[in-house]
């Protein structure tokens, strides 16, 4: 397979999946939907790809590309989680490890892990149909 075709496959793969995880998102009305998860897990395959397929024969480490997706997410995250604190409760948690997580995807299907990264984003959306358990 040409190494443009890998690429286009790796990136929709995980637009698709950012998108089955973000459409139980805009269907709970949350404040991060579909457009958002698409958004994060194709951008964190890009980053994977051009890390990959761009800088391919330089000495560079391209693993440092998940630590700053990571990173970078985590600062999403906390403006989901702050926002619900304004509301005078911790709010925001699960839309917040959804973008985590969605975000692991992305990386996962660019760099090639087709099944695990299937495997996360049906584990994902099945723990967002468990009923919430109140103490």
């Amino acid at each position: 397979m040409s190494p443009w075709l890998e690429m286009i496959l790796r990136f929709l793969l995980a637009a698709g999946l950012g998108a089955g995880i973000g459409y139980q998102r805009e269907r709970a009305g949350k404040a991060a939907g579909l457009r958002t998860h698409i958004l994060v897990s194709s951008g964190a395959a890009l980053f994977t790809l051009v890390s990959i397929y761009g800088f391919s024969g330089a000495a560079v480490d391209i693993s440092r590309v998940a630590a700053g997706v990571v990173v970078g997410i985590g600062f999403i995250g906390a403006g989901v989680i702050l926002r619900g604190q304004r509301e005078k409760e911790v709010a925001g948690l699960t839309t917040a490890a959804t973008i985590w997580i969605t975000a692991a995807v992305g990386l996962a299907a660019g760099t090639g892990m087709y099944l695990i990264s299937v495997i996360a984003a049906a584990v994902t959306v099945g723990v967002l149909f468990l009923p919430k358990v109140r103490g």
